[in-house]
This record gives C-alpha cells, structure tokens and sequence, in this order.
C-alpha cells in the first residue's frame, strides 16, 4: 500500500507536459518557455494553433494552452460555420462532449473520433464554446467542381484582395498532391487548390466575426501557416494585425518548411501506418 502511495505521489509530481514544452521561435532560432509563448498569444490579435490530425500529443497540448490562454471562445476547422458547441444544456446541467459535439455538426468518421477528444474534452472543461470556422462539404464540392463562379461573395472577395505569390501557389499544389498520395488527377487539382483557399477565407472572416483579443483558431498546419494560409488572409483583411501561427510539428520528421510558422512547437510523433499504403493497393491497374 505505502509503495502505491508513493507511485501515485511521484507520478502527481511529474511535470505538465507544458512544462516540457519544445517550442522555437523561427524569427529569431530561439527557444521559448510556455509562459513565454502565453505572454506573446495574450498581446496577439490573432493566435492560430496547428495541428497534424491523427497526432492526440497536439490536441491535448493545445487543450491544456487554450486553458491558461482562457479566451472567450475559440474557432475551429473541425466545424462548419454558423454552429457551436453547447457544452451545457439549458438547465446548465453539463453534457457528454461527444453529444454536444454530434449536436454541433461535428463528422466523427471524417474526424477519425475519438482522436480529438483530448481537445474537446478539455475546451468542454474549460468551458471555451468551439466554433464552427469552415465550409460545408456541399459547398466544397461545388467549388471543386465549377471553380470561382461558386465562391459565395463573403469568400469571394477576401480571396481576391489576397492572392497568392508563384512560390505558395505551387508548394500548395505541392502539399495536396502530397496529402492525397500522389493520386490526384492533374485536372482536380486547381478546384481543390480552391477550395482549400476558400476554406481558410471562411476561418479567417469568422475570426474577424470573433469578440475580444486575441482570437483563436484551431487547425491543420496547412492552415495556419504563413505562405498560402489564414495569415495571408488575416493581414489583406486587418492590416498590421499581430498574428502568432503555431505549427505543431513531430520531432521525428524535421522539415524545411518551419519558417513558414511563427512558432513551431515539436512534439513526440504518433504512431501510425503509411496511410498511402491502401490508396496504391486500390489504385485502378492499366
């Protein structure tokens, strides 16, 4: 029993992974404490937090900073615009995060649940609304398919303000191809290219839409970082805006791409199989 007792006082006394944080700031090739990191997102206008999805090390990190930093709410990719997570029913009794979830739209499947519950678990327990950022699959599909003419002028118009430089342009073509295993037929790939685009101008508009300082978003890497993402639409749509983009990356998988962020912060990878593994065994022969 006394030995129980003092695993169980030695494993309280382990530090917060916070406290182990591995985070660099790219500008200037230093190293930053998470209280250093919170100082720099409580001056921001605009804290954009990454993530590589089927990694839970991100989500609860990102839980566990969302906490202290304590905005009001927070913008997410995993949702579709126009809905929130009521973490609460109307009674103020609390509910499960997965039905509240369900309730606000979230796609478990697509999502690969329970994967993310480490984030919502935490934003439910800090009582931090998550709110819905994206584009519907419909109208992504369209925009696939028919190109700007389906862009509603709310998209339309942030993405004309903001377009691309040759070098971003191509690293994401680059990056789709990539996540789609090499397997995206050339013809696709200025529609998706578009949608992703459409994507980040509807994050960025309901950042602009969020209450208080600074506002936060949640999402994939792509998103948030400096070349082709949310930021080139934060500083066409708030000029001078302080914007601190967060790419959370694996310590295993150094890459050349880290300017691309503000910060990085590097974590241990998740274990996972090479997903192009069955995308190539189905792939049609001849």
């Amino acid at each position: 029993m006394r030995a129980l007792l003092f695993l169980a006082l030695l494993i309280s006394a382990l530090p917060s992974p916070l406290h182990a944080a591995d985070i660099l700031d790219t500008a200037t090739d230093s190293r930053l404490t998470i209280a250093d990191l919170l100082r720099l997102a409580r001056q921001a206008d605009f804290v954009l937090l990454g993530e590589i999805h089927d990694n839970p090390h991100h989500h609860r990190l990102r839980a566990e900073f969302i906490a202290r930093l304590a905005p009001g709410s927070v913008v997410v990719e995993h949702l579709e615009q126009g809905h929130q997570t009521r973490w609460r029913d109307a009674s103020g009794t609390g509910r499960s995060v997965a039905d509240a979830l369900t309730e606000a739209g979230f796609d478990r499947a697509g999502w690969q649940w329970p994967i993310h519950a480490p984030l919502f678990d935490g934003l439910a327990r800090a009582g931090i609304p998550a709110t819905g950022g994206n584009i519907g699959r419909e109208l992504a599909r369209r925009i696939v398919r028919e190109g700007p003419g389906a862009l509603p002028p709310a998209l339309a118009a942030p993405l004309a303000g903001a377009p691309l430089q040759a070098a971003a342009e191509a690293a994401l073509e680059a990056d789709l191809l990539d996540s789609h295993c090499g397997q995206l037929p050339p013809g696709r790939v200025p529609g998706m290219r578009l949608a992703q685009r459409a994507r980040d101008a509807a994050m960025a508009t309901a950042l602009l839409a969020t209450p208080g300082k600074p506002a936060v978003l949640l999402a994939g890497n792509g998103h948030v970082r400096g070349d082709y993402g949310v930021p080139v639409l934060l500083a066409g749509l708030r000029p001078g805006a302080r914007i601190l983009s967060i790419g959370f990356v694996e310590d295993d998988r150094p890459g050349d791409d880290e300017h691309l962020y503000t910060h990085v912060w590097r974590t241990s990878p998740a274990s996972r199989d090479d997903p192009c593994t069955a995308m190539r065994a189905n792939r049609p022969k001849g």
